[in-house]
């Protein structure tokens, strides 16, 4: 299993806001963004600082993806 982050980036799209503005509202480091481009898990914290930033729930911003890229609860 892996974490997608693929929601945050079209949550992002739609609010017409880049990775930048999210790094500045959220207050989270670049190497964070770095980290969350990559896929790669992040504590619990910064998830709780982009959702507030975002005015978003968890499920919003990420999801858990079977290796074989299907996602945990079934849909791709």
């Amino acid at each position: 299993m892996a974490i997608s982050y693929k929601r945050l980036w079209k949550l992002l799209i739609d609010n017409d806001m880049k990775k930048k503005d999210l790094q500045a509202k959220a207050g989270l480091s670049s190497s964070t963004i770095a980290k969350l481009g990559r896929n790669e898990t992040i504590r619990t914290d910064i998830l709780e600082k982009i959702c507030i930033a975002l005015d978003c729930n968890v499920e919003d911003i990420m999801e858990i993806t079977h290796n074989d890229g299907e996602v945990q609860n079934g849909k791709k």
